[in-house]
């Protein structure tokens, strides 16, 4: 995959040729859902005209679709591949992020605190959390056990209680897709990526497919107190999805996300790298889980797509010693698994990329503009 010439073709899976995907291209007229079926792509706006009624029917074979012909990335721009679903995400599902987040808590969002932190915590607690299964008898003991050493923290209750941290990611209609500028807050000084796999559920809880994501962090912000949370996650261009959902079949299925291996590489315009991967066989929560508590009382008619949560916590020191990791503008970061594909985008500020105005409204003006409303849904 990283070795094609061609570099829009190296962002799809290893086997795209053979597998079945999902996405959304941006055509002279606006966005439409297509299919990536066996190498030939179909423009699906006239059967069904959002992502979400697609995967509604539940028909995936291109049927009725338009043939685009053998699928030539280089004669498409590859949009985020969802579009009225809400995004949804889980938090802490990994030993490693967890107790990076009680480090951010601990040092109040404070960068150069964080290293002596760290070192503290993975000697009392590093070695237990990464045994105990969530919600079970032995956690609810280590529970106790840290309370009662001045350990606790909200953060390790949704790390090993019985409830996973799930949130909402961003707005409808807000994510951004491949090779699109990814943003942070302007005020933000540590801060990172989240290299994640995101399952896409319809309305009725049925895991459909999964994609590759970006669940853009800032540590400093969430640090300072759990209830800014909305603002360390939600920002303009903060939430990257793509390139495309591979959608679940015979050959690839839930199974396949439990064992991924996704790998990240940030490169920054000052000649910094850092290397980094996330092996989803050591999440602590079983992704059907996180979707079922996602579901445990609520709805969601046009489907979601669910961030899983990252093993990434980077600690690599890029300027002064003991501050650790944060971005700069610049920064390329590429997210990237063998099955999925690979994701890239360029980090700037928030306040600089491109702004969102393509909301609920005007995204059905387009489709009626159209004639697409009249299209099976």
């Amino acid at each position: 995959m990283a070795g094609s010439s061609d570099p829009q073709r190296s962002a799809l899976a290893a086997d795209w040729q053979s597998g079945t995907f999902l996405g959304r291209i941006e055509s002279a007229d606006g966005p439409s859902p297509v299919l990536l079926v066996r190498g030939e792509l179909f423009d699906m706006a006239r059967v069904a005209p959002t992502v979400s009624a697609l995967v509604e029917a539940g028909d995936f074979s291109g049927t009725g679709g338009v043939s685009l012909g053998v699928f030539d990335p280089s004669a498409v721009t590859l949009l985020s591949p969802v579009d009225l679903q809400c995004v949804k995400a889980c938090g802490v599902t990994f030993a490693v992020s967890a107790i990076e987040r009680v480090i951010e808590e601990r040092a109040r969002g404070d960068s150069r605190a964080a290293a002596d932190i760290r070192a503290r915590l993975e000697t009392r607690v590093g070695g237990s959390i990464r045994a105990v299964v969530p919600g079970s008898t032995e956690a609810a003991d280590l529970k106790q056990a840290l309370i009662d050493d001045g350990m606790w923290s909200q953060y390790l209750e949704v790390a090993i209680g019985p409830d996973a941290e799930v949130f909402t990611k961003a707005p409808v209609l807000s994510t951004v897709g491949g090779d699109a500028e990814i943003g942070i807050r302007s005020d933000s000084t540590w801060n990172n990526p989240e290299p994640e796999i995101a399952l896409l559920v319809d309305s009725r809880g049925t895991v459909v497919g999964a994609t590759l994501g970006n669940d853009v962090n800032l540590r400093d912000f969430e640090g300072r107190s759990a209830l800014l949370l909305g603002k360390a996650k939600d920002n303009n261009a903060s939430c990257s999805l793509g390139p495309m959902v591979r959608l679940f079949n015979a050959s690839f299925g839930i199974d396949d996300v439990r064992s991924a291996e996704l790998r990240l590489r940030i490169e920054g315009e000052d000649g910094y790298v850092l290397d980094g991967a996330s092996n989803m066989a050591e999440i602590s929560r079983d992704p059907l889980d996180l979707v079922r508590q996602t579901l445990s009382e609520h709805q969601y008619p046009d489907g979601f797509v669910l961030f899983l949560g990252t093993l990434f916590a980077p600690v690599q020191d890029r300027d002064e010693p003991g501050r650790g990791f944060t971005h700069k503008v610049g920064d390329s970061v590429t997210i990237e698994s063998a099955r999925l594909g690979r994701l890239v985008n360029r980090v700037v500020t928030s306040r600089d990329a491109a702004p969102w105005t393509i909301g609920i409204s005007a995204f059905f003006a387009n489709l009626a503009a159209r004639g697409l409303l009249g299209a099976t849904q």
